[in-house]
């Protein structure tokens, strides 16, 4: 097996060389091997009608260290992903996934197992503030060459080099948008990859780097992807906060993808009490939005021409000029108030809209605040161990507009505590759907100074974990809840706890925790002339010693992409371990002394994949003899060794 992830370069040339067979030629790497290349002059030749080169002035973002970001994100990574049972809920039955690592990482990893399978992603990358950055890619340009680029120097015109300014993303440093940028550009170009063909990916941003972060985008998604820059109102107040004495009270969802489902969070207040027969309707707001100074044909006094009853103009006036108010009181859609102290407010019917599901153009999350982030995360923890996550109902709208309710994988790899994972769950709740989250973090060091630290939790990874935690209890027990008052009495059976989640499937509140880790091979792959004789008895065990049996399943799981969220058995059979994923997916035994007997019980079970280590097998002769037992007992068998 390859044991490491993708090179995404190979597979670039192998594009090309699909289009232009003609362009492909040979040349030798740094060991002085042949490899297949690309004749760059023949391409230009065939491409030549459109080739920009040169100085010549193009449409195009550019900063320092985006080459290397790109080379940075093509490069295979030998990592793996170890699971960890104690850390995890529900670990056998549940389809969700909580990934601890570097997040470029992660998505390298992800490409084979999820690659144009993800539906919608989310992120809320960190906002370019100015404060320390702590994704550390090797993808800059070593001190020296950035400061011949950056041209500084000192009076005498020697270059110089602020080490403080290269350590900290702060506005002093002369990279301050480039690192950033180098940074969300690598993973956006991996992440594009897992994105299903009518998929969406959504990303929070604020003023600072909204711009840029969609010129990346339109370059990484196409331009003609671009489904809105939604506003986010994240602050009701306006407390002027800002030394400008401007106050910003608003973020952006920028949005990319075929198209999205829009959102049907009012619908389910629409009916039709009165039978109106113009359908299903909802009461609106007909309160104004501008002053008496700036909008003053707004502002009026409006009269219910059946009793009479004035009610004062509000102080943002009505909505409605007089003469559409005059149209709307006509056909009978003012709903009128019962209290004179009440407020006309107008029916809004279904089938004024364009479409019972539609987007926002402009505006999401209405009447969702930062604060109720906060408040979220001090109700599950008793007290505030992160600061301003992302409200729940926020991501669940988002959720909604980007998926169907069916078994849709949502993606979050900068996923911070958690609420998207938190969304997905509570959604599912509601709606019955199978939806499913894969969560990845870094596991960031907490401030020792904040009550997340205080409260026991040292990186943010584990509050994220502990998030899903309580959440999921809090989610299920209401879900329990209402499925108990729905549920007809019929005897103690029938009013179990048993018995209601049988009668309808629980949302899955559970998840597995993988988390990036170096190979579980030791380094073997030398070439002849660094090794003596004496030394080569150290290399005939290449499994590190303190690998156990399921982290070396689950980098097989990785390497052969093989979904891992599939339920995993554990059988003895002949006195040895072996791994069942997913009924007959793949068959996998690592325990040593392998014998006939035992090939010929696993070969009957007719996996569609085997996997075995060299080591395993109890001589020569069953390791000559397993290719043809599962050629004989199970042909279709992709078999390999570790």
């Amino acid at each position: 097996m390859k044991l490491h992830t993708p090179d995404l370069t190979a597979a670039n040339v192998e594009r090309i060389a699909a289009l232009f067979p003609n362009c492909v030629t040979e040349a030798t790497d740094e060991s002085g091997k042949l490899k297949r290349a690309i004749d760059f002059d023949l391409l230009k030749q065939e491409l030549s009608a459109d080739l920009v080169e040169g100085p010549q002035e193009r449409y195009r973002l550019d900063w320092p260290g985006k080459r290397e970001a790109l080379a940075l994100a093509n490069t295979p990574v030998a990592l793996t992903l170890r699971p960890c049972r104690e850390e995890s809920v529900d670990f056998e039955n549940t389809k969700n996934l909580y990934i601890e690592g570097d997040n470029l990482d992660a998505l390298k990893l992800l490409q084979e197992t999820y690659l144009g399978k993800v539906k919608m992603i989310y992120i809320d990358p960190p906002y370019n503030t100015g404060n320390d950055f702590i994704y550390e890619d090797d993808f800059t340009a070593d001190k020296g060459a950035y400061q011949r680029g950056a041209g500084e120097r000192d009076e005498a015109g020697n270059q110089m080099m602020d080490e403080d300014r290269w350590r900290q993303n702060t506005t002093s440093n002369g990279r301050f948008h480039s690192d950033w940028l180098s940074v969300i550009y690598a993973r956006l170009r991996l992440a594009k990859n897992l994105i299903q063909d009518d998929g969406v990916i959504f990303m929070s941003i604020d003023d600072g780097e909204v711009s840029n972060l969609k010129k990346i985008c339109d370059e990484v998604f196409g331009e003609h992807l671009f489904l809105a820059k939604f506003i986010w109102k994240s602050r009701q107040n306006k407390d002027n906060r800002a030394t400008n004495g401007a106050s910003t009270d608003h973020e952006y969802v920028l949005a990319y993808g075929s198209s999205i489902r829009g959102s049907d969070r009012d619908l389910a207040s629409y009916s039709n009490p009165d039978g109106d027969a113009r359908g299903l309707w909802t009461s609106a707001n007909m309160v104004g939005l501008a002053t008496k100074d700036r909008r003053p044909n707004l502002h009026y006094d409006l009269v219910n021409p059946a009793s009479g009853v004035k009610y004062g103009c509000p102080k943002m006036g009505w909505r409605y000029d007089q003469r559409t108010m005059a149209r709307l009181i006509q056909e009978n859609a003012i709903l009128w108030p019962d209290k004179l102290d009440g407020r006309p407010r107008r029916k809004a019917f279904v089938s004024d809209l364009s479409s019972e599901r539609t987007g926002f153009s402009s505006l999401v999350g209405n009447g969702i605040y930062t604060r109720n982030g906060t408040a979220e995360i001090e109700s599950l923890f008793g007290e505030r161990v992160m600061d301003f996550p992302k409200p729940v109902e926020l991501l669940r709208e988002l959720v909604l507009q980007g998926t169907d309710g069916s078994r849709d994988i949502i993606l979050d790899f900068f996923s911070g505590s958690a609420t998207t994972a938190h969304a997905v769950m509570q959604l599912n709740a509601e709606d019955g759907g199978k939806r499913r989250h894969i969560m990845v973090q870094l596991p960031e060091p907490c401030d020792e100074k904040s009550e997340a630290f205080k409260a026991g939790y040292k990186t943010i990874a584990e509050i994220g974990k502990e998030r899903i935690r309580r959440a999921g209890k809090k989610i299920l027990a209401e879900w329990q809840a209402k499925q108990a008052k729905e549920k007809p009495a019929q005897g103690d059976l029938l009013n179990s706890t048993s018995n209601i989640q049988n009668s309808t499937s629980p949302p899955d509140i559970g998840f597995r925790v993988l988390k990036i880790d170096s190979s579980n091979f030791a380094d073997i792959h030398r070439t002849p002339d660094e090794l003596d004789q004496k030394q080569l008895a150290l290399h005939t065990e290449h499994i590190k010693p303190e690998r156990t049996p399921e982290d070396l399943l689950f980098q097989v799981l990785v390497d052969w992409g093989v979904d891992l969220a599939l339920p995993i058995t554990e059988e003895v059979l002949d006195g040895k371990r072996v791994f069942f994923v997913d009924g007959n997916a793949l068959a996998a035994c690592f325990d040593t002394g392998l014998t006939d007997e035992l090939i010929k019980s696993i070969a009957a079970r007719k996996p569609m994949r085997a996997v075995f280590r060299d080591e395993s097998y109890g001589d020569d002769s069953t390791r000559i003899n397993v290719g043809q037992l599962f050629k004989l007992l199970s042909p279709n068998t992709e078999l390999k060794s570790l």
